[in-house]
């Protein structure tokens, strides 16, 4: 018997307009870690009310998708998208590729260190690493997607675009940074990417969580199309700037070296595509 997908054959929702919501539920959902999410924070996080949700999360607990905790009544991703996420894994051997390297940087700095993948307007966290240093800037986890440009990271991948793709990237997200983000606007995004471009790398001054600093420098595929980037996040005291040209050299580093693994080995297929 099928099961009856409630949410996402709402009447008041489109096709597409419900599938992007769920998707952004889910995200939400997959940013409170195994401590799961509560349904509040969900809709902060989507703009969505509270009978959206709750018929979306409905929908996607009898798809398996998310569970909800029966004490707590916290949302956390399901089985199912376990299973999906095993399936997918083969596909993108760039985690292969990063995940000694980011395990150097963040040996090297101290600091945590990650390399993030972009999609489109976005960067996912593909990786994350921690250092030595017992502060710890907890702003990023791997699995989070930001839109580009909110972060060291996906700061240096909107900077290493063109000025076509910039303007289409703070288009389509502009409404998202707004709700999710408060720091930043469209002139102060435009600044740092015309900062980002001048030094050669992206800094982030604590505009994603106060006292939480990123640097962040983009990789090309051999194409020249912006495929991710190296970044590293610290806390404000320890950015001098004599520490900021030390974590550029690092994070190029190793961007110089994945570029020409790149060009001599290729893209894994699903960055290929």
């Amino acid at each position: 018997m099928e099961r009856d997908n409630v949410a996402l054959h709402d009447p008041r929702l489109s096709g597409t307009q419900a599938i992007h919501r769920a998707v952004n539920v889910l995200r939400s959902i997959a940013r409170g870690r195994t401590g799961g999410t509560g349904l509040s924070v969900i809709c902060q996080q989507t703009g969505l009310n509270k009978s959206t949700v709750h018929r979306l999360t409905t929908a996607l607990i009898a798809e398996g998708l998310v569970q909800q905790d029966e004490h707590t009544r916290r949302y956390c991703l399901g089985a199912e998208c376990y299973a999906l996420g095993l399936v997918a894994s083969p596909r993108f051997g760039l985690h292969n590729v990063v995940d000694q390297p980011v395990r150097r940087l963040a040996q090297e700095s101290g600091d945590a260190a990650f390399f993030s993948v972009r999609q489109g307007a976005h960067g996912l966290c593909l990786i994350r690493e921690e250092g030595s240093y017992p502060l710890k800037s907890h702003v990023l986890q791997a699995g989070d997607r930001h839109p580009l440009g909110v972060g060291g990271g996906t700061l240096s991948m909107l900077a290493a675009l063109d000025d076509g793709q910039v303007s289409y990237c703070l288009d389509l997200n502009m409404d998202d940074i707004r709700l999710m983000y408060s720091q930043f606007d469209r002139t102060a995004l435009e600044a740092l990417v015309h900062r980002s471009r001048a030094q050669g790398y992206a800094v982030n001054p604590g505009m994603v969580l106060k006292g939480s600093w990123g640097i962040g420098v983009a990789v090309r595929d051999p194409d020249g199309n912006v495929i991710g980037a190296y970044s590293i996040a610290t806390v404000e005291s320890r950015m001098s700037p004599e520490r900021e040209a030390l974590l550029y050299r690092l994070l190029k580093k190793e961007a110089d070296m994945l570029e020409k693994h790149l060009r001599e080995q290729g893209l894994p297929r699903a960055f290929a595509t």
